[in-house]
């Protein structure tokens, strides 16, 4: 006796996946289409509104302005700060080799400034940073700056 092939029989291919894994999904509706690219627009512009005011003014800033090696121990890094005249500053300021390896370091204090002293009202001033270096230098720049609160 031989048993009859069921696999052959005349059931579509579309009609026994729909069986096995469900049938098929609905996409989404004109309306569900809007209310998503609406919320997306709603959170794009609230995300750009918060950046825009919360960073419209970072409170100390830098510029490197120049370079110079005085000898093999010993370097110099010229730049300027941003700052609230009144606040009190501090410096991160390196000198680096020609393989970018750190050979000095040094953390300046910027203090308050007469607002007739340097450009903007005493905002900007123009530091310049000595540093002891353990080996020749090829460059100097100031790593990061930050207010200090004197209260601590």
């Amino acid at each position: 006796m031989t048993s009859k092939d069921l696999s052959a029989t005349g059931v579509p291919a579309d009609n026994s996946l729909a069986n096995r894994y469900g049938g098929k999904k609905r996409g989404l509706t004109r309306a569900a289409k809007r209310i998503i690219v609406i919320a997306a627009l709603i959170v794009g512009i609230a995300f750009a509104v918060w950046l825009a005011t919360s960073s419209t003014q970072a409170p100390v800033t830098s510029k490197d302005i120049g370079y110079s090696a005085v000898d093999g121990t010993q370097a110099e890094v010229d730049y300027q700060v941003t700052k609230n005249p009144s606040a009190t500053a501090k410096c991160a300021v390196k000198a680096l080799d020609s393989k970018f390896a750190v050979v000095g370091w040094k953390v300046e204090e910027i203090g308050p400034n007469d607002p007739r002293q340097g450009a903007d009202g005493g905002s900007t001033t123009s530091q310049r940073a000595v540093l002891r270096t353990e080996s020749p230098a090829v460059s100097g720049v100031v790593d990061s700056c930050w207010i200090v609160d004197k209260g601590k």
